[in-house]
């Protein structure tokens, strides 16, 4: 079950996990990461220590290809698991284990990968990977989204659809970014609809927030009120309701 993308965004330096499937909160079993370091996708049969333990390798400074052989040659039900994995390099490697569910397999460009397992065909990862590559104009929440929607539109995964997620982590070990429908008809349209609320005071809140470079964070409540309405004003100026 699962399709999912992990990327490096080279404007920002940002690493970020999006991810729909048929299956309850994708959004607490699949993404790992963490900023300036890289992500991990954990999926079929999920294993999270493939998450836990290929963080911390990222941490060590592994390569993604170290860490994908590291964790699959430790487990023996390598077979019916998916990974994939981009390292502090940008660089990708993936694992989709021989009993994982047609169709399966992944596809990658530069600074990203796309994997996937049950879906509808080999279209939906080349179709995701495709619109993450064609929408480089975009910043890289929506660029995700967009992405997952075009492998939603190619026909997704073949069971049906039920929940979904996008994390990004910018340069703190916290998400800067963190979405998700964890039981949705329609999960890819409600994370849309979340994507611009998170726009309003979410995503301006979190960058308020106390981080390694400003220990102390934004708080004058006046002062953050200000920070939210006007980013805000400046994000839905860019992005009009259609």
């Amino acid at each position: 079950m699962t399709w999912s993308i992990v990327a490096r965004d080279a404007a920002t330096g940002a690493y970020g996990v999006a991810v729909s499937t048929c299956a309850f909160a994708v959004g607490s079993r699949v993404p790992f990461g963490g900023g300036r370091i890289g992500a991990v996708a954990t999926q079929a049969f999920v294993n999270p220590l493939y998450g836990i333990d290929g963080f911390r390798l990222l941490q060590e400074g592994r390569s993604a290809v170290e860490i994908v052989a590291t964790l699959t040659a430790g487990d023996e039900g390598r077979s019916h698991r998916q990974l994939h994995v981009i390292d502090r390099e940008g660089k990708i490697a993936s694992h989709t284990g021989s009993a994982c569910i047609d169709w399966c397999g992944a596809v990658d460009g530069p600074q990203v990968s796309v994997a996937g397992n049950m879906l509808t065909g080999p279209e939906v990862i080349q179709q995701t990977l495709k619109a993450y590559i064609a929408a480089s104009a975009l910043d890289f929440d929506e660029r995700l989204l967009v992405a997952l929607e075009a492998g939603e539109k190619a026909g997704g995964d073949k069971r049906g659809r039920q929940s979904a997620a996008i994390r990004i982590w910018a340069g703190e070990p916290v998400p800067s970014f963190d979405i998700r429908v964890d039981d949705h008809a329609d999960p890819l349209a409600e994370l849309r609809r979340l994507w611009r609320v998170a726009h309003q005071r979410y995503v301006p809140f979190l960058q308020a927030s106390p981080s390694r470079s400003r220990p102390a964070g934004v708080t004058d409540r006046t002062e953050l009120d200000r920070l939210c309405t006007d980013y805000a004003a400046a994000w839905n100026a860019r992005h009009p309701e259609v």
